[in-house]
């Protein structure tokens, strides 16, 4: 990670950013908000600064990657947050996302995979964002049970199938946004509109990093 500077070439930067998302077709004011306000550069390495305001995914620790802008703003715009959400991240990964889930007022979950990862992210994330993110460093397969249910599931690595423990952790009327696919993804929504019933819907192709493999 580097120094934690932003200047205004950061800002003017962000802002041509959001200017290529309304073009991509990112609609939700709120999250062009958090894509805005959000340091991203601060979320990677000093070598990749020059691209941190390209809408690509750029690569971190441990072979993971920090997710296209597009895809940030898309997952989070389909996710539909408000205020005060109970909100399960699988993957906390850089912390990007999760800092823009923060912005938007929730109160987060997230879990990662990944020990480099979990024990970074737990030391920036009270630099760069002032809202409290509850991190966990465990499997992702497996949700958090002892503190479900929640409204809202983001899983942010491709999921070869979906896990039925976060199915189950969804509370009713609640959202859960998953890449499902090996190679490729397609991105999915599922809706919980009662305990028994879910409603899907697909949003085209994505590509992630794969989700790893459950622990025995």
């Amino acid at each position: 990670m580097q120094p934690l500077n932003d200047t205004l070439k950061h800002q003017g930067q962000r802002n041509q950013l959001v200017a290529l998302l309304k073009e991509k077709g990112i609609k939700d004011a709120r999250v062009l908000e958090a894509i805005r306000a959000i340091p991203r550069h601060l979320y990677i390495d000093l070598g990749f600064e020059d691209y941190a305001y390209k809408d690509q995914a750029l690569p971190i620790d441990e072979d993971q990657t920090i997710s296209q802008p597009y895809t940030v703003a898309f997952q989070t715009e389909l996710l539909q947050v408000q205020q005060g959400h109970k909100v399960l991240e699988i993957g906390t990964g850089s912390g990007y996302q999760s800092s823009v889930l923060l912005y938007l007022g929730v109160r987060l979950y997230s879990i990662e995979r990944q020990y480099k990862l979990f024990k970074q992210t737990q030391l920036l994330l009270p630099k760069l964002i002032n809202r409290r993110a509850h991190l966990y460093f465990g499997d992702g397969y497996k949700g958090l049970p002892q503190i479900a249910p929640f409204d809202r599931i983001l899983v942010t690595a491709g999921a070869p199938y979906v896990p039925q423990d976060l199915l189950s952790q969804l509370a009713v009327g609640g959202r859960m946004v998953i890449p499902i696919g090996e190679g490729s993804q397609v991105m999915t929504l599922y809706e919980r509109v009662s305990e028994k019933e879910f409603h899907k819907t697909d949003y085209g192709e994505f590509q992630f990093v794969p989700m790893l493999k459950e622990k025995n």
